[in-house]
């Protein structure tokens, strides 16, 4: 059992950078054929999908935030890594991490999320 585990301050000021570890346990971040995402949900928004980590370390981000975003990953520790730079309180959310399967891109699992606030 996959089990995925989001970690990281609860409340970060505007223009600072997020940074939120995923700890995973079960199963290694370089099993093929694996990806390895960071997802968000604004209060009252739906789901957006911020970018992924594969299990050969390449990274893709979603253009709106790529300018903003770093994946990276430690797989010493089986922990990937979102940071988001320059934050405004648009960026508030919940914070989710989440595996996705290539062949079928059905997320088949994902941390119970956690919630950041941005504010001064």
């Amino acid at each position: 059992q996959v089990q995925l585990q989001e970690s990281g301050p609860g409340l970060v000021k505007p223009s600072q950078t997020l940074s939120l570890t995923c700890t995973v346990s079960g199963g290694s971040i370089t099993t093929n054929y694996y990806y390895w995402s960071w997802i968000r949900q604004p209060p009252g928004k739906g789901l957006e999908w911020i970018g992924y980590i594969a299990y050969s370390g390449s990274t893709y981000y979603s253009p709106s935030l790529k300018s903003r975003t770093s994946i990276s990953r430690d797989t010493s520790k089986n922990q990937f890594t979102l940071q988001l730079s320059s934050v405004t309180p648009e960026d508030t959310a919940v914070y989710y991490c989440a595996r996705e399967k290539v062949v079928t891109t059905e997320y088949d699992y994902w941390g119970q999320g956690t919630q950041v606030i941005v504010s001064s």
